[in-house]
């Protein structure tokens, strides 16, 4: 073997690299004069891709912004139904403390309110307001069937619209509903 057929078949180096080491320069790239025929095609195939990918990424971006704004909306509404079970929840308790609340005005009325009994009492008034409940109906203000029951009536010249000249049981409400209207008398013009 002579030296020229080692020289062509021995291992042949390529430098692919895309920087030269001498020079630090980026070295251009050899193509090749023809172009592939089948490269515009290509180009067409991955920009038809493209468009397909770009329309299923907007249709899915859609359908999670309304996923997104349905569960706002179910968040908004579970939290709205929550706090209407507990006022009345809340409301059905101090329903049921209206009676005792009443006997504890009575002994108050009549001077028997003292002792324990007396801070008992006063605790638990102060435990119904601190939770909400409001106590409504006094005398001279004018009467709304809303808010008062009517239990008697009489004429006076004196008023202008009924008015409620005596409250007999005092009313209550609680995140603005009448719990019980004032039991009261009303004065009216004939």
């Amino acid at each position: 073997m002579s030296n020229e057929e080692t020289e062509d078949t021995g291992v042949r180096i390529t430098d692919k690299r895309r920087i030269d080491p001498e020079t630090f320069e980026v070295r251009q790239q050899e193509t090749a004069g023809v172009p592939d025929e089948g490269t515009e095609a290509e180009a067409f195939e991955v920009e038809v891709e493209l468009d397909e990918v770009e329309s299923k990424v907007a249709e899915l971006t859609s359908d999670l912004q309304r996923v997104h704004a349905e569960y706002a909306n179910y968040r908004k509404r579970v939290d709205r139904d929550r706090e209407l079970i507990r006022e009345t929840a809340v409301g059905g308790v101090l329903t049921g403390l209206l009676p005792i609340l009443d006997d504890i005005d009575r002994a108050r009325e009549h001077g028997e309110l003292d002792g324990a009994f007396k801070s008992v009492g006063e605790m638990l008034q102060a435990t119904c307001a601190k939770l909400g409940l409001e106590t409504f109906g006094e005398a001279n203000q004018p009467f709304n069937p809303a808010m008062h029951e009517a239990l008697t009536s009489e004429s006076n010249d004196e008023v202008t619209e009924p008015t409620v000249v005596s409250v007999y049981q005092s009313g209550y409400r609680y995140a603005g509903r009448v719990l019980r209207p004032a039991r009261v008398a009303v004065a009216g013009t004939d």
